[in-house]
């Protein structure tokens, strides 16, 4: 019996193993900006990757990431996203933005496109410009 339930503990640790998790693919990069002020402590950052090809429809979002800042400009981003999200023939671009307490604080003024086929240089860098 104990021999039994070895070889099936076996099996089933196999099994496990054998079951592939979905492949991802990852876009790295640093937002900026160029004014010499800190954040507030209390501020977030927003990054995300869209799929932009519709004019006329909201874009995609395939990944994105948000959260608190830790540290100075540049700030670091790590967006992870699912490679068969990606179609041949549509755009991609990565957007950022700093909130304070939801009042926005810093976005992207200038589009940052991505091809999402291995080509595109990383780290990303976004600029991003004040808002006021």
């Amino acid at each position: 019996m104990k021999k039994l339930s070895v070889i099936l503990l076996g099996s089933l640790l196999a099994a496990c193993s054998s079951t592939s998790e979905p492949s991802k693919a990852s876009l790295d990069g640093e937002v900026f900006y160029l004014q010499r002020i800190a954040l507030p402590p209390a501020a977030t950052l927003s990054v995300s990757l869209q799929d932009v090809s519709l004019m006329d429809a909201p874009a995609v979002t395939l990944a994105s990431q948000n959260g608190p800042i830790k540290g100075n400009v540049p700030l670091p981003f790590h967006l992870s996203y699912d490679p068969a999200q990606v179609k041949p023939g549509h755009r991609y671009a990565v957007s950022a933005r700093i909130e304070l307490d939801g009042k926005l604080l810093f976005i992207n003024t200038e589009h940052h496109g991505v091809k999402l086929d291995g080509t595109d240089s990383q780290p990303v860098r976004i600029k991003v410009d004040a808002v006021r």
